[in-house]
C-alpha cells in the first residue's frame, strides 16, 4: 500500500540530503516552486502557439494549449486543495508529525496540470500520430532494423506524455535533470506509469497510453521507488500503479477539455446555444440561478455562467469519487479515471460524442491536420537525414546547412541511433505552430 508520506516526497534530481516538509519555507515552498519553474520554462511558453482544438485557428476565444494548460491547473488546485483537507482531516499525522498542508495537494496537482501538455507537438493530437507514421509508414522505416523492440514502438507511437516527462527531467550540459521538479509532482504528471511495450497489456487506465522512453527508464524507475508507487509488471516490463494524485490531474484535464472545448464550439457557431443548454443544463441543474441567468444578454455570458456552474459541479464530483475510494487507489487497485465513475459520466460522454461530431471533425480541423501531416513528415525527414549523415561523417553541404537551423541547444553529438531520433522528435514537438510552418517553407522554398 502507498503512503501519503512518501508521495508527497520533495526530493528533486540530484538532491543529497533530504528535503523536510517541516523544514521548508511557506513563502517559497517546494511544490509551488515546481510551478513557478515550469511557468519560465520556454517549453511551457511555447503552448501559446499550439493547437488545442481548431490548429492554426485566429479567433479571439478559442484555447491555445496555454489558455488550457492554465485552466486545467486552476481546476487541479481545486481537486488537490479540496482532497487535501479530506485526506489531513483522515490522516492528522501528515500534519503533526510531517507538517504537510491541505495547500500542498492543490500546489502539486497544480504544478503537474499546468505541465500536463508540455511534451504535445505541434497542430494537435494529429501531430503525435504524424511523427509516429513517420517512422511506422514513412521514409524512417528504415531505421527499424537498428532499434530494439521499445525504442521502435517510442517512435512509432509517438507519446506527448513521455515526452514531456522528457522536458521537465532530462539533462543537458550545465542543466542536471532538467527543470529538477520535485519527485511528487513529477509522480503526479505521469498518468500512464509504463513504458511503451507492452501495448495496452489492461484495461487498467495506467496501461492505456505510456508515460517514459526507453533514454528516461533508469531515473523514472528512481521516482517510483523514492515515492512508493507499486510495481505491476514482471520480468523486463516496467510499469507501476498510478501515483494517487494523477487521477486528480487527468480528472482536471478531462473536465475542462470536455466543457471548455464545447464552449469554444458554441462560441464559434459549431454547436447551436439551444442544443448546447440542453446538455448543460443536466450539469448545472441543481444550482443554477435562474433570475441570474435570464439577465445575462449575450450568448456568450450565458455559455460562461453555465460552465463555470458545470465545472463547480464536475469538480465536486470528483473529489467525491476520490475520497470514496482513496483506499483502494493507495493499494493500487482502482484501474479507472474518477470521470469514469461518477453521477455525470453519462452527461460527458454525450458532450464528448457532439463535440467529436460537430468540432474535432470540422471542416477547418480536418483541413489544418491534413497539413499538419505534411509539415511534420517533410520536417522529421530532413531533419533525421541531415543530423544522422552529420554524425556518420557523410553529411552533404545541404545536410550541414540543415544542422545548422537546430537551436543551439540542439546541436550536440548522441552516440546511437536510438537517441538521435528520438533527439530530432525532441526538436520537431518543441516548435510552434507557428515556426513549425516558417521551418517548413523554408525547407520547401514555399512562400
Amino acid at each position: 500500500m502507498m503512503k501519503w508520506e512518501q508521495l508527497l516526497s520533495l526530493k528533486r534530481q540530484g538532491d543529497t540530503s533530504k528535503r523536510l516538509r517541516k523544514e521548508q519555507d511557506d513563502t517559497r515552498l517546494g511544490f509551488e516552486v515546481d510551478y513557478d519553474r515550469i511557468i519560465f520554462s520556454s517549453v511551457f511558453r511555447s503552448l501559446q502557439d499550439k493547437t488545442q482544438v481548431i490548429p492554426l485557428s485566429k479567433t479571439d476565444f478559442v484555447h491555445t494549449r496555454l489558455t488550457h494548460s492554465l485552466e486545467v491547473s486552476v481546476v487541479g488546485r481545486s481537486l488537490g486543495r479540496l482532497v487535501g483537507k479530506k485526506i489531513i482531516e483522515k490522516h492528522p499525522y501528515l500534519q503533526d508529525i510531517h507538517g504537510y498542508q491541505m495547500n500542498d495537494f492543490g500546489a502539486i496537482v497544480a504544478a503537474a496540470a499546468l505541465s500536463h501538455d508540455i511534451g504535445n507537438p505541434p497542430f494537435g493530437h494529429s501531430g503525435e500520430k504524424a511523427i509516429g507514421e513517420y517512422f511506422k509508414t514513412g521514409r524512417g522505416q528504415q531505421y527499424k532494423e537498428q532499434l530494439t523492440d521499445k525504442q521502435w514502438q517510442d517512435l512509432i507511437d509517438f507519446e506527448g506524455n513521455a515526452n514531456g516527462f522528457n522536458l521537465l527531467t532530462a539533462s543537458r550540459p550545465g542543466i542536471e535533470g532538467g527543470l529538477r521538479i520535485s519527485y511528487a509532482t513529477l509522480g503526479a504528471f505521469m498518468k500512464y506509469p509504463k513504458e511503451s511495450l507492452p501495448k495496452k497489456p489492461t484495461n487498467n487506465i495506467a496501461d492505456k497510453k505510456y508515460g517514459f522512453f526507453q533514454c528516461d527508464k533508469a531515473f523514472f524507475q528512481e521516482v517510483a521507488a523514492e515515492l512508493g508507487l507499486i510495481p505491476n509488471k514482471t520480468g523486463d516490463d516496467i510499469g507501476y500503479e498510478r501515483h494517487p494524485l494523477a487521477y486528480l490531474v487527468e480528472a482536471a484535464d478531462d473536465i475542462c477539455y470536455t466543457i471548455i472545448d464545447f464552449e469554444d464550439g458554441i462560441n464559434l457557431g459549431l454547436i447551436s446555444e439551444d442544443f448546447a443548454l440542453e446538455y448543460l443544463i443536466k450539469l448545472v441543474k441543481d444550482n443554477v440561478h435562474v433570475e441570474k441567468y435570464k439577465s445575462l444578454v449575450t450568448k456568450e455570458d450565458r455559455i460562461s455562467y453555465l460552465r463555470a456552474l458545470a465545472i463547480s459541479s464536475l469538480i465536486g464530483d470528483a473529489v467525491n469519487v476520490f475520497l470514496e475510494n482513496e483506499e483502494a487507489i493507495l493499494q493500487g487497485k482502482y484501474p479507472y479515471a474518477l470521470t469514469e465513475r461518477g453521477k455525470y459520466t453519462a452527461q460527458m460522454k454525450d458532450i464528448i460524442n457532439i463535440s467529436i461530431k460537430n468540432i474535432y471533425q470540422s471542416r477547418e480541423v480536418v483541413e489544418k491536420e491534413v497539413i499538419g501531416y505534411r509539415i511534420i513528415n517533410t520536417l522529421l525527414d530532413t531533419f533525421c537525414t541531415a543530423y544522422n549523415n552529420t554524425f556518420e561523417g557523410k553529411a552533404s553541404n545541404y545536410d550541414k546547412l540543415i544542422v545548422k537551423l537546430l537551436p543551439e541547444k540542439f546541436i550536440t553529438e548522441k552516440m546511437n541511433l536510438y537517441d538521435r531520433l528520438l533527439h530530432i522528435c525532441h526538436f520537431v514537438s518543441t516548435l510552434t505552430d507557428g515556426k513549425a510552418v516558417l521551418l517548413y517553407n523554408t525547407i520547401t522554398g514555399a512562400k
